[in-house]
This record gives structure tokens, C-alpha cells and sequence, in this order.
């Protein structure tokens, strides 16, 4: 690693990140690597700290530090230093760059948030230059942008990258991947017959080129000036040397380029592509066997990186249950070759489900309920040639399925919630919770923890998957037959209709505790007075001394006894439970607290669902006869006896499997801090199971856990997970389903129409909702629902008719529409929507 003030580029590598900022670390990786780049040096971020600190800089201040950075003189030794390297360069043009520290990244680019000067020429505009890079560092934009990022501010520095004009004949930008679709080896060029400079301000229209890299072809075409700017032969290099590029950093890259006035390619800047999506490790050739991998984390409503031991967790749970089913894992921790994980996020490879005849139409109709979006991707990938049936048959496709399910013991447990729904489901659970009791002695040593979460994992989820399982499987096919056996006699208003209100859904439930407790505090005047005039935080500490109100310490305590293991993004074990951070339960209270008195109180409102629900029943029952009318009404008996029982697989098995399995980790986490194996207790999540054998048995991994938390912090500032991603990069929605013209449209999943006020929240934590407002969310688990209670009207950009939050919205008798693409960019706070929970529309009244 290099030090000082002036570094020329050849002195400079990856290493030197914190020295020279992204644009200088990256230069210098090309110019060690061979690329052919204009010569240069950088005036490092050591040069920057002591300008800064002559100017007298306030971080907190950006003006003030933006004007004084300006004109203050550079410091005479660096005034020195740079002139020096600037006539090794032959005094002639140049150009000067903004490099910062947090410039260039694979999170974010920040690119453009500084400023650059072309065609510098002389010591006194060097300098000035200089200053003025230095300046921008605290410009509006590039502050407003660093807060977006969440970058401290007292953490940036910048680096100042001056390099030799080239004499350009033709400049532009190569992206080594598509950067819309995100598809590999498909490079994408702009090119002018100027300086890059005006392409990159907007001024100038480039020409387009889209080159196959693998094959070298160019694919497309458009010329915008009297000549093409770039001949065929120009085009194929240049796509060669940008995947060269790719090669050399790992990663698809956005490079910018010039050609001299000998038509001598250069490199002048190369930053990672941040907006396409990560490929999983070890992706076969796509040109050989395409493979189409699906996200389990958007099925699941949850947008956020999965911690590392919340990815094991997984792995662990899909070896369970392939061998349930009959499936061989050689590594039952890396789990079946159908997980992946890509962007610490979780994708199953359904590559052979796709190319089964029974497979696909089966995937398509389940996403279709459950993430409807995700269902319109797959149907039009199925006329992909790459994913052309094989020859096996429905018939067979069938029979192999059955065989696996009654294999693991799923009709069998299914018919008994069937005939007996109260008494099996009862009686399941009880089961469940035997199985998956964990009995260790309190001075267990380390190995001992791993080996009883790996024993949970392993051995008891096989044994209570069927008994899970059981419960849902005769809700879905209830809804089925009901729907067979109505057709033409109901609506599809009715039908769901039907679903509302209903009986044992423990997530509705827990919220109907949630507000009987706020109203019991509501009236108590100390539990209402802290609730008021403290914060979230403060309160849950107040409650982890035992220092709250009598009534909110035992009211809360009791709350946290029964639902306590739940939490914002509780598939992930590595996310603290409410049970250890109850602020944003307390959070919820006092919302509820705040409403007034005469609010239309949630429970009335499930009541009347209820009842509203029993009168379509009956009005159904009555539109049939005979025998037909028998069947019918045992099936919506059923339905209504069973649809709750929906949410009661994920409660169980956060509640009886990875509660447990959290418990062991936090343990083991505790005791590897102690002895400096980690760095913190909680640190233990951002390790796999492997990974926390080898601590256990002495190996420092603190290394090794920092460079995965810098990862998962990077990874939740992603704003787009692609739902559907091939294995050649490329983001399936974005490449075949064209955004709607004709305003927001998405799956009907509550029926009604409800006007009204938007809010739009990206995170539950902290929210606040106002009784009637429309609820617009990108996805909801369970730590959304408490929101729910005051909501009007439900808009998701995820979801099928059976996903989590079209479920509970019916439960409350709320309009909603899910699946609705960007509906969280293209609808603002305060303004009024209708939501059309029958047709699956939502309108915006722009005047609002």
C-alpha cells in the first residue's frame, strides 16, 4: 500500500482505495494490469485532509466547507509536489477528476456527484482545479446523495485523479453488460464523434451499438450522425478490451473511452455496472444450459440480503425436506443444487421445473397466487426455445409427485385435518412442538449448541414438515373446489368474500391482541402518558429494567410472551426478534394510542367481516340444490373452517424451529466473542455453520465477518431484486414484460373500493399510518400487519392473490391490489388514490 501526497498511476492499486478514491484505485488497477491508459498521477486523500485542514473545513457545514476549500491556497509543499507531476506529463492538457472514497464502489457509483475539468493547461489552472474538485466534494448533490447512501459525511475524502487529454476523435461509454436488462457478455456502447464529456452532460446524441461479446456480432445498430462514429472493426475491440476489463475486476463494469487522432483506443475511467444484479457462484454457460432461477426472498414479500447463517438456515431446511421427499444431498449444509444464493438473497433454480409439461403450468398457476408478477415472467419465458420441453410426460411428471408427497406422509396428515380440522390441528401442533423441543444442559459447550441446531434442522423438520404441511394443503384445495363448484354461480367478489374474518389465522390474531392491549392502556393514565411522550427506544428500554407503567410493563410482557419470537423480516434468523427489540412493537402501541376515540375499532371491523362472510356463505348455499348443494356446503364450511390455518406453517415454523435455532446460534455467539473469535455476540449470524465449527475449534474469523457485513450493508441499499434472474444476467421482467401504459394495474386481492390519502413506507419500523389511509408498500410479512389495523385500502408491489398481505387484508375487509409495479415510485405521500380491489386497478388523482 502506498502513502503520501502525490502518487503517480502506475504506483497504484486496489489497495490503495482509501489513498486515491474509486476513479484512482481503479485507473490504477488498469494501468498495472496493461490497459491502455492516458498517464497520470492522483493528489491523494492525505493531499485533501491537509488542504482541508488550512481551510478550516466543518463537515457539518457543506457551504462553509465548499467556499473555504475553494479559496484557500493550496499548500505550498503539495502546490510543489503536483506542479513537479504535471510537467513529467508535458505541461500540455489535461484533465482533472473528483475521486472519492465513496465514489466507484461496487454498492454505488456516486457517479457524477463530483465535479471534472478538461483542458487544463498551466500550473495556475491546475491548481484551481484542484480546489474546485476539492470544493465539490461538498456540493449539493453529492451531499444529498451520501445521505441517501447513508455515507457518514465525516468519513469521505477525496482524491484528485489528473490525467493527459487525449486528443479525441471520438469518446463514449461501454457498458459491459446490458444495463437495463443486466444480461452478460451483451456489451452496450454510446459513442460521439467529440469529447465524452458532452455524451455524458446530455449535449451531444450518440450513436448506439450492442455488440455480442462471445460471439463478436454486432446486434444493433443506430447511427444518429451523417457517419457511423465507430467502424465494425473499432466496435468488436473495443467490446473485447471492455470484457477484458470485466475479467480483470470481476464484475461487469461501465467504462469510458476516447480514440486519439491516430484512432488509438484509451481507457479514461472504469467503475462497476451497480445496477445489475449479482449471478450466483459458479453459473454454468448459459449458451450451454440456460437456467432460470426464481426469488424465494420476493415470494416471501422480503426485498432485504439474508444473513449469512439466515441463508444456512435455508440450506439446512431444503436438505430436511428433499430427503423428506426421496431426494439424495451429498452437503446437507450447502443444501440441493436448486438453492442458490445471488446478491445474499435466495433463488431456486427452477430450470428442470420449467422444462417439465407438467412443471411449468403447475409453477405458473402457484405463482399466479402467490406472487402474480413473478407468474407472468415465467409464462413468457416458457416460449424461450433454450427451455423447450423435455419428453417426459403429464402423466408421469404426476404420478413422480404424488409418490414423493405420500412418501413424506403429506395426504395422510392432510386427511385428517380434512375430516377433523379443529382436533388434528390442535393435535399437530402439539406434535410439532415435542418434536422440535431442544433439551441441552445449561453449561452445553459450543459443538454441543451446533450440533442441536443442526439436529433441529436435520431431524425434526422432516418429522413435522407433513404435520405443516397437512394443515395448509386442505386450505388451497378447499378454495379450489369451492371454485369448481360455483362456477357460474358466484362471483369472484364473493369468493373471496368468503375468505374474510375467518377463524385461526395466528397473524390477525396476534394484531386483535395487539389492539385489545392498546386499548386496555388507552385507558390506564400513566401507560397512555409514556406512550405519548416518550420514544420507541426509550420505552423499550424503560421495559428491559422494569421501569415502564405497571400496566404497559406486564401488558407488553405478556404481548412478548406469546408473540415475542416474531419481527420485521423474521424469515431471517439473523434479525432480532421483538422479544429482544420491542420498539417497534411500542411504536405501534402508541399509534393506536394516538387515535381517537370514536376510530372504527379493528375487531368491530373483523366482526363484521366475519359475519359479512357467513351471510355470503349462506346466500351461496341457497343458489344450488340437491346433492350438489351437500357438497357445497361442506366445502365452504371447510373454507371457512381452514383459510386462516394459511398463515399457521410460517407461524409454526418460525415459532417452534428458528426461535429455537436463534436461541443455540446467540449462545455459541456469546461465548466466541469472549474469546475474540468474533468481534461481537451477534456477529455469529454473519457466519455459515462450517464457518462456526471452525471458531469453535479456535480460528479467528473477525476478518471474515467485517467483509460480509460491508456486503449485506451495500446489498440493502439495492432498490431492485429481480424476481425471475437467467443465468446469463439477465433480469427477466425487465427483458419481456413492457411496464403498463394505461395507469396502475396489479392482481385484485381484496374486494371493494376505497378512496383516500396515500402513505407510502418502505419499512414498517417507526411508521405511522392515519386511520384510512391507503397503504402502499413494495412487500408485507407479518411485522407489517399492526399497520394494517388503521389502513383503508392495500397497494403492494408484490403479491398474488394468496400472498401474505392480500390475506390479511381480507381478513380486515380492506381493498387491495398487489402485484402493482412501481407503485411505491409512481405514487407520492398525500396523494389521493382509488384502489379497486375487484378490478386490481389503482388510480392517482394527479391534482392532489
Amino acid at each position: 500500500m502506498t502513502h503520501g501526497l502525490v502518487l503517480t498511476l502506475d504506483q497504484i492499486s486496489a489497495a490503495d482505495l482509501a489513498s486515491v478514491g474509486g476513479k484512482g484505485a481503479n485507473l490504477g488497477e488498469l494501468v498495472r494490469a496493461g490497459f491502455p491508459v492516458p498517464d497520470g498521477f492522483v493528489l491523494t486523500t492525505d493531499a485533501y485532509a491537509l488542504a482541508a485542514r488550512e481551510a478550516g473545513v466543518n463537515p457539518d457545514d457543506p457551504r462553509q466547507a465548499a467556499e473555504r476549500l475553494r479559496t484557500t491556497p493550496v499548500p505550498q509543499l503539495m502546490a510543489t509536489q503536483a506542479c513537479a507531476a504535471y510537467a513529467t506529463l508535458g505541461a500540455g492538457k489535461v484533465a482533472v477528476r473528483s475521486s472519492a472514497t465513496a465514489e466507484d464502489l461496487p454498492g454505488a457509483s456516486f457517479a457524477g456527484q463530483q465535479d471534472t475539468y478538461l483542458n487544463v493547461v498551466g500550473e495556475a489552472d491546475l491548481l484551481d482545479a484542484i480546489r474546485r474538485c476539492w470544493a465539490s466534494l461538498w456540493n449539493e448533490r453529492a451531499v444529498a446523495y451520501r445521505r441517501a447512501n447513508g455515507v457518514d459525511e465525516a468519513t469521505v475524502r477525496l482524491a484528485v485523479v489528473v490525467q493527459q487529454m487525449v486528443p479525441a476523435t471520438a469518446a463514449g461509454v461501454l457498458f459491459t453488460a446490458d444495463p437495463l436488462t443486466g444480461k452478460r457478455q451483451q456489451a452496450a456502447i454510446d459513442a460521439i464523434p467529440e469529447l465524452g464529456e458532452k455524451l455524458v452532460s446530455g449535449a451531444v446524441n450518440p450513436d448506439h451499438y450492442v455488440v455480442d461479446t462471445r460471439r463478436g456480432h454486432i446486434l444493433e445498430r443506430t447511427v444518429v450522425h451523417r457517419q457511423a462514429v465507430l467502424s465494425d472493426d473499432e466496435l468488436l475491440a473495443l467490446a473485447t478490451l471492455g470484457d477484458r476489463v470485466e475479467q480483470h475486476f470481476g464484475a461487469p463494469q461501465d467504462v469510458e473511452f476516447a480514440f486519439d487522432d491516430r484512432r488509438q483506443l484509451r481507457l479514461v475511467q472504469t467503475r462497476p455496472i451497480t445496477t445489475v444484479y449479482p449471478l450466483p457462484a459458479h453459473v454454468p454457460d448459459p449458451e450451454r444450459a440456460l437456467r432460470v432461477y426464481l426469488s424465494a426472498n420476493v415470494f416471501q414479500g422480503y426485498f432485504e440480503p439474508l444473513t449469512p447463517m439466515g441463508i444456512q438456515f435455508f440450506r439446512l431446511f431444503g436438505t430436511a425436506a428433499s430427503r423428506a421427499f426421496g431426494a439424495r444431498v451429498a452437503d446437507a449444509a450447502a443444501g440441493p443444487a436448486l438453492l442458490v444464493e445471488a446478491g445474499m438473497r435466495l433463488y431456486i433454480d427452477v430450470t428442470p421445473v420449467m422444462r417439465d409439461p407438467f412443471g411449468s403450468k403447475a409453477i405458473e398457476t402457484l405463482m399466479s397466487v402467490g406472487e402474480a408478477r413473478s407468474s407472468v415472467v415465467l409464462a413468457r419465458l416458457g416460449a424461450d426455445p433454450r427451455l423447450a420441453h423435455i419428453g417426459r410426460s403429464r402423466a408421469r411428471s404426476v404420478r413422480r409427485l404424488v409418490a414423493a408427497f405420500f412418501r413424506a406422509g403429506i395426504p395422510q396428515a392432510a386427511l385428517g385435518v380434512v375430516l377433523r380440522p379443529s382436533e388434528t390441528r390442535t393435535r399437530y401442533v402439539r406434535e410439532i412442538e415435542e418434536i422440535c423441543r431442544v433439551n441441552l444442559p445449561p453449561d452445553a459447550t459450543g459443538s454441543q449448541r451446533l450440533d442441536a441446531f443442526q439436529h433441529l434442522m436435520l431431524i425434526s423438520i422432516p418429522a413435522a414438515l407433513p404435520r405443516l404441511l397437512g394443515i395448509m394443503m386442505p386450505t388451497m384445495l378447499s378454495l379450489v373446489l369451492a371454485r369448481v363448484l360455483l362456477r357460474g354461480k358466484a362471483s369472484e367478489d364473493e369468493l373471496q368474500a368468503i375468505t374474510r374474518g375467518a377463524p385461526h389465522n395466528p397473524t390477525t390474531e396476534m394484531d386483535l391482541t395487539l389492539w385489545s392491549l392498546s386499548v386496555d392502556l388507552r385507558a390506564d393514565p400513566d401507560a397512555r402518558r409514556a406512550l405519548l411522550e416518550q420514544t420507541p427506544a426509550d420505552l423499550a428500554a424503560a421495559y428491559a429494567t422494569g421501569a415502564l407503567p405497571q400496566q404497559l410493563q406486564a401488558g407488553l410482557g405478556a404481548f412478548l410472551t406469546r408473540y415475542g419470537f416474531r419481527s420485521i423480516g423474521e424469515i431471517d434468523i439473523g434479525v432480532p426478534r421483538w422479544s429482544e427489540e420491542p420498539a417497534h412493537i411500542l411504536g405501534a402501541l402508541a399509534n393506536y394510542v394516538r387515535l381517537a376515540e370514536d376510530a372504527h375499532a379493528p375487531d368491530a371491523q373483523f366482526a363484521g367481516s366475519a359475519r359479512q362472510a357467513d351471510a355470503t356463505v349462506r346466500s351461496l348455499i341457497a343458489r344450488v340444490h340437491g346433492p350438489r348443494r351437500v357438497a357445497v356446503r361442506f366445502v365452504l364450511r371447510r373454507v371457512r373452517e381452514l383459510i386462516g390455518s394459511r398463515e399457521a406453517p410460517k407461524f409454526q415454523l418460525i415459532r417452534l424451529v428458528a426461535t429455537p435455532a436463534r436461541d443455540l446460534l446467540k449462545l455459541v455467539g456469546v461465548d466466541l466473542a469472549a474469546q475474540g473469535r468474533i468481534a461481537a455476540p451477534d456477529d455469529i449470524f454473519f457466519l455459515t455453520l462450517p464457518d462456526a465449527r471452525r471458531a469453535v475449534a479456535g480460528e479467528d474469523l473477525r476478518a471474515v465477518v467485517e467483509v460480509r457485513r460491508q456486503e449485506f450493508d451495500r446489498e440493502r441499499r439495492r432498490r431492485h431484486i429481480p424476481r425471475v434472474l437467467l443465468s446469463d444476467g439477465t433480469d427477466a421482467e425487465a427483458a419481456l414484460v413492457a411496464p403498463a401504459t394505461d395507469g396502475l394495474r396489479g392482481s385484485p386481492a381484496s374486494p371493494g373500493v376505497v378512496s383516500g390519502a396515500a402513505r407510502v413506507i418502505q419499512s414498517p419500523q417507526g411508521a405511522h399510518l392515519e386511520p384510512g389511509e391507503i397503504l402502499v408498500a413494495p412487500s408485507t410479512d407479518p411485522g407489517w400487519t399492526p399497520l394494517f389495523l388503521t389502513a383503508g385500502g392495500l397497494v403492494m408491489e408484490m403479491g398474488g392473490m394468496m400472498s401474505h398481505g392480500a390475506v390479511v387484508a381480507r381478513e380486515y375487509g380492506i381493498p387491495a391490489v398487489v402485484g402493482v409495479a412501481g407503485a411505491t415510485d409512481q405514487i407520492t405521500t398525500g396523494q389521493r388514490v382509488t384502489v379497486d380491489g375487484s378490478a386490481g386497478t389503482v388510480s392517482i388523482d394527479r391534482q392532489s
